[in-house]
């Protein structure tokens, strides 16, 4: 601007000053405002980490009736579901972060291990699948022995017979022997995927269902591959964002890990190293759960277990006791015989109603963490802005 179209140097002086004070007012507000947007972010992660602190303690405080049981693996998948949720907002409050290094970079690995944990959720659902089979074994048994007619041969028989089937059955999982369920086409929504042809873009290369040579040891062994707490230039250079990923990706494993354990499925191996380095708030009630339950695979009765779900034990042992009273009952019963086999009867029916009390409500959680992943997923491939171009 001339020179000529100031009027006077009082005049220059007021505008130079206004726009000084101006320039200063609009600083101090844009400091404050960053001052303030960093703080809410520390406190939202810091908040993100003390609630997977503080829900994980409440699961490794179950006691030892409750730990494996339909319940606490219900329970572990609330967590996981409300623990994968903040971290799907704490990525879209920070989309700015997400395509800078090394963020990029710590996220594309947690989406690769994401779709491994799929097809662990697809196994797990065979192995619910699998279970169910087992209850309905158990269903004829009651119907044979739980009447209140008096106990002849021919109910017996048909509860000799249910009792053959399931133990077969269980030994056919614990020899880790693929069965037919195992290798069905068949995977969680399987048709409402085909209506999304961008999410078909996104896991172009995924199998939608478990075959032969599958191993969830092996897949477990992925997910788990060079995963590493952030070092401190990384943690700085994402502003603690990095923290939230490595807390998500622990998160990740040790459930997938834990519902291995629980459920029957191929090559259920639990050897995969779960390390947490204990300055997280997280980290001790993980590795304490970790421990229990491989304490639990190394009892000298669950050795060789199909899996480590405590309405499976139950199953094993109530069975056993009603087949070892089959064979050496005598007819006509006696008072005292038919009154021992009514009360194993009974000790039955209490885990059957457990098990289909449970077993349904649990699918379906599963069926939830499957889908929750692919969405998060697809909204992160969104954010990197490749979210129409295949991989």
């Amino acid at each position: 601007m001339p020179a000529t179209d100031y009027r006077g140097s009082s005049t220059l002086f007021s505008n130079f000053g206004r726009s000084i004070l101006s320039f200063h007012r609009d600083q101090v507000h844009s400091m404050e405002s960053s001052t303030h947007e960093a703080k809410s972010q520390e406190l939202e992660l810091e908040a993100f980490q003390r609630q997977v602190a503080e829900r994980f303690h409440d699961l490794s405080a179950a006691g030892p009736g409750e730990l494996l049981s339909l319940s606490w693996i219900r329970k572990l998948l609330d967590v996981f579901v409300c623990t994968q949720e903040e971290f799907r907002m704490i990525l879209c409050n920070n989309k700015e972060y997400l395509n800078r290094a090394p963020m990029d970079r710590l996220i594309s690995e947690f989406f690769e291990r994401s779709v491994k944990a799929l097809d662990v959720c697809n196994a797990i659902r065979d192995g619910i699948e699998q279970i169910r089979q087992w209850h309905k074994q158990l269903e004829i048994v009651l119907c044979a022995l739980g009447n209140n007619r008096s106990l002849g041969e021919g109910q017996f028989r048909r509860a000799k017979k249910a009792l053959i089937d399931l133990a077969i059955g269980m030994l056919d999982e614990k020899g880790g022997s693929n069965s037919v369920l195992a290798h069905r086409n068949r995977s969680f929504g399987r048709n409402n995927v085909h209506k999304d042809p961008r999410s078909l873009g996104h896991f172009r290369s995924l199998s939608w269902s478990v075959s032969r040579s599958w191993s969830a040891a092996r897949q477990l062994q992925a997910i788990g591959n060079n995963l590493t707490a952030p070092r401190n230039n990384e943690v700085l250079a994402t502003n603690g964002l990095a923290v939230a990923v490595f807390t998500m990706n622990s998160v990740l494993l040790f459930v997938m890990w834990a519902l291995v354990a629980a459920i029957p499925c191929q090559d259920r191996g639990l050897q995969t190293h779960i390390y947490i380095p204990r300055q997280f708030v997280w980290a001790v009630p993980i590795l304490s759960l970790h421990e229990k339950i491989l304490e639990e695979s190394k009892k000298r009765d669950r050795r060789n277990a199909c899996g480590l779900l405590r309405e499976i034990r139950r199953i094993e042992m109530c069975a056993r006791y009603i087949n070892e009273l089959t064979y050496s009952v005598q007819f006509p019963l006696t008072m005292e015989k038919e009154g021992e086999v009514r009360q194993r009867v009974e000790e039955l029916r209490e885990v059957f109603e457990a098990v289909k009390d449970g077993l349904d409500p649990l699918e379906l959680q599963v069926r939830e963490v499957f889908h929750r992943i692919v969405r998060s997923r697809t909204e992160g491939l969104d954010s990197f802005g490749r979210g129409n171009h295949p991989e």
